[in-house]
């Protein structure tokens, strides 16, 4: 009979990309917490020690700043389309779109938009599909709320995203630490503003991603 010597070679290649895979996303993590106070330009070796990783760990998944600033703002797309698709089902549309601005707050887009349109390439593929991908699930949650007469009818995702994104980002010489509380008194304004019938007529149409994205050019 013969032994195939290879066979233990598996798990072990296993554990191997399952560690690797887990060191990339605590350095994605690490990286949004320290970008978010400290700005796009942290020494890389504070988000290597948040994440508990050697600087060689840091670079092995990330040639450089850019591509890591890349993955950070497509980790955080990513987060906030999952939490919009899973309050797609729930009973009440305009509570779920509430929940899903406070969700998406929660990620500090705000801080982390200046650093965003500098760095991202409006033509990477795996950038368009995760834009297409965040409208898509945030058009659903706002559709069904119009649908319910919940949600004025004059507005889109794209003026969600303008007001989220402004409300979240911290005041120059203001610190990032400690700002959420008021971020979730104007964010509550806003969407007391969003509510129908609405109380007053918009200039202009309403924006999509579409438009933001013309804004950046």
């Amino acid at each position: 009979m013969t032994l195939d010597v290879t066979a233990p070679a598996r798990p072990r290649t296993m554990r191997l990309r399952a560690d690797a895979s887990r060191n990339r996303e605590r350095i994605v993590n690490a990286a949004c917490e320290a970008i978010v106070e400290y700005g796009p330009d942290v020494p890389l070796d504070e988000v290597a020690r948040r994440a508990g990783v050697g600087n060689a760990t840091l670079y092995r998944h990330f040639s450089d700043r850019g591509e890591l600033i890349r993955q950070v703002a497509l980790a955080v797309m990513r987060r906030i389309t999952q939490r919009a698709e899973a309050l797609a089902e729930e009973p009440d549309p305009f509570g779920a779109l509430e929940r899903f601005v406070f969700q998406a707050a929660e990620e500090r887009v705000g801080a982390l938009c200046p650093m965003v349109s500098d760095t991202f390439d409006g033509h990477d593929p795996e950038v368009a599909q995760a834009t297409e991908s965040l409208q898509r699930a945030t058009t659903a949650l706002m559709t069904r709320a119009q649908d319910a007469g919940q949600l004025r009818t004059d507005v889109a995702v794209g003026d969600l995203m303008v007001a989220l994104t402004q409300l979240t980002r911290p005041l120059p010489g203001v610190c990032a630490i400690g700002f959420d509380r008021f971020v979730q008194r104007h964010l509550q304004l806003f969407l007391d503003g969003l509510r129908a019938p609405a109380r007053s007529t918009l200039e202009g149409t309403a924006a999509t991603l579409e438009d933001l994205k013309g804004c950046h050019k």
